[in-house]
């Protein structure tokens, strides 16, 4: 079942990657942040696989997804927000949390191969503040990349917590184990699903216009 779900989330996410691909000439940079986050996880979930099949160990694929997304999507949010100050505030999270990341690299290399949790936590606490702080924007402005934003809460929450309970599973019996990794693979499904919505809800309209 595990297997489906990945290659499940795998092909929404290759379908959502054509999707936005199409239509990134004519959009803004939040757009086309936006596409580049979903090519960099796509191309980082492939070489991931294969490592997998290969019976090779591919942990250290993990940093690149988690550092890639956190400085891809903390730029989107830096372009979505109007505010200097939220603006301001991003960018900060952004160097902090690089910076304190290249220190606990550069202390213990080791981490390198492995699961490192405080690198899991502070990229996805992060953008789930920001993430936050585009909801409350949306009160009283313009409702951009609306359903985005639901998808990446959601799946941030839910993966960060099940990433840092991801060590005391591998004490536990192996079902226990596999049923982590569904529900992972679940809640990457979801946030595909919420993407595909954002895209037939919000650019799906104005292509058939454009071409027409």
């Amino acid at each position: 079942m595990y297997y489906v779900l990945v290659n499940i989330g795998y092909l929404i996410l290759f379908f959502n990657l054509i999707l936005f691909i199409k239509g990134f000439a004519n959009k803004g940079k939040a757009y086309k942040i936006f596409t580049w986050y979903l090519g960099v996880v796509f191309t980082i979930q492939i070489i991931s696989n294969i490592f997998m099949r290969m019976n090779t160990n591919n942990l250290f694929l993990s940093h690149f997804y988690f550092i890639g997304q956190f400085i891809l999507l903390s730029f989107f949010y830096i372009t979505l927000l109007k505010e200097e100050f939220q603006k301001k505030l991003v960018k900060a999270g952004l160097v902090i949390g690089l910076m304190a990341l290249s220190i606990q690299y550069a202390y213990d290399t080791s981490l390198f191969f492995k699961f490192n949790l405080f690198e899991i936590f502070i990229t996805s606490f992060l953008l789930i503040i920001y993430a936050t702080i585009h909801f409350y924007n949306m009160l009283n402005e313009k409702k951009e990349f609306y359903y985005v934003n639901v998808g990446l809460l959601i799946y941030l929450l839910g993966s960060t917590i099940l990433f840092l309970v991801g060590n005391l599973t591998a004490v536990l019996s192996p079902k226990m184990s596999l049923f982590t990794w569904i529900l992972n693979a679940l809640l990457i499904i979801i946030n595909q699903f919420f993407i595909l919505i954002e895209w037939k809800k919000s650019f799906y309209k104005k292509e058939i216009n454009t071409a027409l």
